[in-house]
């Protein structure tokens, strides 16, 4: 696995280098949902999709035919992955379009059911462009217990995700399951599923990724640490602050953002080029392994 994981990161990178604008591409708007589905944006969104769901399987962050995937293409559009698939089995043919009312527009796979969790999102917040929902093992224990982990002990988990969210129970692929979300979804970038897993959303499909494996990671190095037996360091209060101020340059979002007069649904980003660069750093680690 860790052999193969070098060529997926690999992958990834090329794809999003295409992808990252073309996902803004207005086009799609113009087209109908066949061509729009067939568009170059729609196709190199399909590419990055299929190499997000191999990373969260490889990452065993998924099983059977678990999680699901999607992409915003213009403002009509949804690319989302279909039920019944495993994410390791994933091609750009089985990738299927939607509306925001769930309706399939093309594609010859059946919709998941927990496309409507997606689209709630979508819905909601304009700055999500693509959500992930799976259920990597270390986060979704945290959500058997109804918890989130604590704050204040690595500073990327603060960077990127900070506070996660804990939205209540319901039943997966239904409706109000859906809707669990909504209270949390403008100043949270990653909710735990009480009793199911985890949901992120960002810009692009591989950001939503990358907070998974944040997350994930996070949780699992706490339970790791806590088996020490020594009492845990925390992050001073006033550095906090510097990465809440680092969090709004970013334009990501953080429910304690106030302290520091921000707002905690986040804002634009200074500088995208930029801030890409510092994700890559960050996270560079995770895709080498």
């Amino acid at each position: 696995m860790e052999k193969a994981a070098a060529p997926i990161a690999k992958q990834v990178r090329d794809v999003m280098r295409g992808v990252t604008e073309a996902i803004r591409l207005p086009e799609a708007e113009e087209f109908s949902p066949l061509a729009a589905f067939h568009s170059q944006a729609a196709e190199a969104l399909k590419a990055e999709i299929v190499l997000v769901g191999r990373k969260l399987w490889e990452r065993q962050y998924v099983d059977g035919n678990g999680g699901n995937i999607s992409a915003r293409l213009g403002s009509k559009y949804v690319l989302c992955t279909p039920t019944m698939l495993s994410k390791g089995d994933l091609a750009a043919d089985d990738i299927c379009l939607a509306d925001l009312d769930g309706n399939i527009l093309a594609g010859d796979r059946t919709l998941t059911s927990e496309l409507l969790l997606h689209l709630e999102i979508y819905k909601a917040n304009e700055k999500a462009r693509a959500v992930l929902h799976c259920h990597p093992p270390y986060a979704t224990a945290f959500a058997m217990t109804g918890t989130a982990p604590p704050l204040g002990l690595i500073p990327e988990y603060e960077v990127f995700i900070g506070p996660a969210a804990v939205a209540p129970y319901e039943t997966p692929g239904t409706q109000a399951f859906a809707e669990t979300v909504l209270p949390f979804v403008h100043e949270h970038n990653t909710i735990l599923l009480k009793n199911h897993g985890v949901v992120c959303w960002s810009d692009t499909p591989t950001h939503a990724e990358w907070l998974c494996e944040i997350m994930d990671t996070y949780c699992k190095t706490y339970l790791i640490a806590k088996q020490i037996g020594e009492p845990l360091t925390v992050i001073p209060e006033g550095k906090i602050d510097d990465i809440l101020r680092r969090k709004q340059w970013m334009g990501l979002p953080d429910a304690r953002m106030g302290r520091i007069g921000g707002d905690p649904r986040g804002g634009d980003a200074k500088d995208a080029a930029e801030i890409v660069e510092l994700v890559k750093g960050v996270t560079g680690r995770m895709e080498e392994r």
